[in-house]
């Protein structure tokens, strides 16, 4: 999906073909124009990856556009805001990005993200095993320290009924968490950000629990408390959120199946390329498999 989600900024170095060619840069040497850009730019395989993904963006818009709303588009753009906090206009910048470019990109994924939707049949066995491994949206609060030891003493000291906020704040490496508890931000079983050791002994606590024994992660030691945890309930009050899942472990994970969706996306789209010098810019996607299941 990466490849299909090129920075906008990249777009920004397309050129429209007018019947004139401007000049884009002058130099004691002669200018250089549009045209002579354009004929340059073409011939990269960045340059074709930006037309690839300029064709997509038009037939997406075209075949999807309606079910994809500025409204959502300001809901996924505010949480990675929320997300990020303070730091979140600096690694736009550090991007070469803007908060309009940054939307169309979002725009872009959600437009992609329908098109697999659309061309997905989920079976009851996909939903049995997706399940599994299904737990509800946790907020945790953890205590992360450099050595063992020290975490088992901790682990005492909650036993002897000291507030794990206190002793989060006096003894948490964690600087983004500590002085609010050791509070990390509610995840579930989908969460790519915290390790796999941390999400399961997470996972088994109850609400109100905290880990008896220090968490090992390649970040040191952990005490984990478990602040918030709904009940898992039944596999039928979560099927659409289990379809999504589903939805978007395909998005970034399953890149084959991402491929056909978009093969069959090109097709419908009726695309012509009229330079003959680009005429197979799209073969790849226009010749491969268009199943998916």
């Amino acid at each position: 999906m990466k490849k299909w989600l090129l920075a906008f900024t990249a777009l920004l170095l397309t050129v429209g073909l007018a019947a004139c060619s401007k000049t884009v840069a002058t130099t004691s040497g002669g200018k250089v124009t549009e045209s002579d850009y354009y004929d340059s730019m073409k011939k990269t395989s960045s340059g074709k990856q930006i037309l690839q993904q300029m064709i997509l963006e038009k037939v997406l818009e075209k075949q999807y556009g309606n079910k994809v709303s500025d409204k959502k588009v300001n809901a996924q753009y505010k949480t990675y805001a929320k997300q990020y906090g303070s730091s979140f206009a600096s690694i736009l910048s550090q991007n070469s990005m803007t908060k309009s470019s940054f939307k169309k990109q979002i725009r872009s994924t959600l437009l992609l993200r329908e098109a697999v939707k659309d061309n997905t049949k989920i079976s009851e066995s996909q939903l049995k095993k997706q399940w599994k491994s299904y737990e509800p949206k946790t907020t945790v609060a953890h205590i992360l320290v450099a050595k063992e030891n020290t975490a088992k003493d901790i682990i005492k000291r909650l036993q002897k009924g000291e507030s794990f906020s206190s002793l989060a704040k006096k003894y948490s490496t964690d600087t983004a968490t500590k002085n609010n508890g050791g509070k990390l931000s509610a995840f579930d079983n989908t969460d790519t950000s915290l390790d796999s050791t941390f999400k399961k002994a997470a996972f088994a606590l109850k609400q109100g629990e905290y880990t008896t024994t220090p968490v090992k992660t390649s970040y040191g030691y952990h005490v984990i408390k478990v602040l918030k945890k709904p009940a898992k309930g039944t596999m039928n009050e979560h099927k659409n959120e289990l379809k999504n899942q589903i939805i978007d472990d395909k998005m970034n994970n399953d890149s084959s199946a991402l491929q056909a969706v978009i093969s069959k996306v090109l097709k419908k789209g009726n695309v012509s390329i009229k330079d003959s010098d680009l005429k197979d810019v799209l073969s790849s996607y226009l010749s491969s498999s268009s199943s998916s299941n």
